[in-house]
C-alpha cells in the first residue's frame, strides 16, 4: 500500500526503522551494516532499505530535514506499514564544551522551540522523553563498547544555526539552552 511519500507494501519495512536525515546516509548504513539489504522506497530520493542485522530484520530510511519531514515519514511508517520502533540516528550540534566531535549523545529528553506540537491541541506542553528500556540499553551498550557518550537533553529546533546578530553572546539561544544543561541541537 503506497502512500504519497512511501512507495512500498505492508511488510516491506521491519518493525524497527533507523532514520538518519540524509538519504545517502541511509544507503551507507544499509550497505555497511545490513545483510540481504534491498531498496524498498525511493520516492523523492528518500531511500529506504530493509535487511538483516545479525539475523534480525531492520529497516533504515531517510527522514529528510526538520520536524515536518520526519513527522510525515514517521506517521506513514507507523500508520500504514506496521512499524513499531523508530530510532533517529544522525548528527547534532553541541551546546556543551564537554561534547566533542564524534562523541555520542544519547537523548533522554527533547526540548523544542518549534510550534510543531501545537497541532495536537494539548492543554499544556508535552515533554517527550526516551523509552527507559531503550535508553538503558543504549547506555549499557555504549559503556560496553567504550564509546565517548553523554546522556541528557537535546533541543529539537526548527533552526540548526541559532545565532542572532542583535543579541549579545550570553543571550544567544545556544548559550541559554547550554546553561540549562542541553547537550546538543538537532532538527528532528
Amino acid at each position: 500500500m503506497s502512500t504519497p511519500h512511501i512507495a512500498a507494501e505492508k511488510g516491506d519495512f521491519a518493525k524497527t526503522v533507523l532514520m538518519p536525515g540524509d538519504p545517502y546516509r541511509s544507503a551507507l548504513i544499509a550497505e555497511s551494516f545490513l545483510s540481504e539489504a534491498r531498496l524498498v522506497n525511493d520516492v523523492r530520493g528518500v531511500r529506504g532499505y530493509t535487511g538483516l542485522y545479525k539475523g534480525v530484520p531492520v529497516s533504515v530510511m531517510a527522514s529528510g530535514m526538520g520536524m515536518p519531514s520526519i513527522g510525515i515519514y514517521s506517521y506513514e511508517l507507523y500508520k500504514f506499514f506496521g512499524v513499531e520502533n523508530i530510532i533517529r540516528v544522525g548528527s547534532a550540534g553541541s551546546y556543551s564544551r564537554n561534547v566533542k566531535v564524534r562523541d555520542i549523545v544519547i537523548a533522554m529528553g527533547a526540548c523544542t522551540d518549534s510550534a510543531y506540537a501545537s497541532q495536537f491541541n494539548l492543554p499544556g506542553t508535552f515533554a517527550p522523553v526516551a523509552d527507559f528500556n531503550l535508553l538503558e540499553t543504549a547506555v549499557k551498550k555504549a559503556r560496553e563498547l567504550k564509546f565517548n557518550f553523554h546522556v541528557g537533553n537535546v533541543i529539537s529546533s526548527d533552526r540548526f544555526y541559532g545565532d542572532s546578530a542583535d543579541l549579545p553572546k550570553a543571550e544567544q539561544p545556544q548559550s541559554l539552552w547550554g546553561k540549562m544543561g542541553v547537550l546538543a541541537v538537532e532538527m528532528e
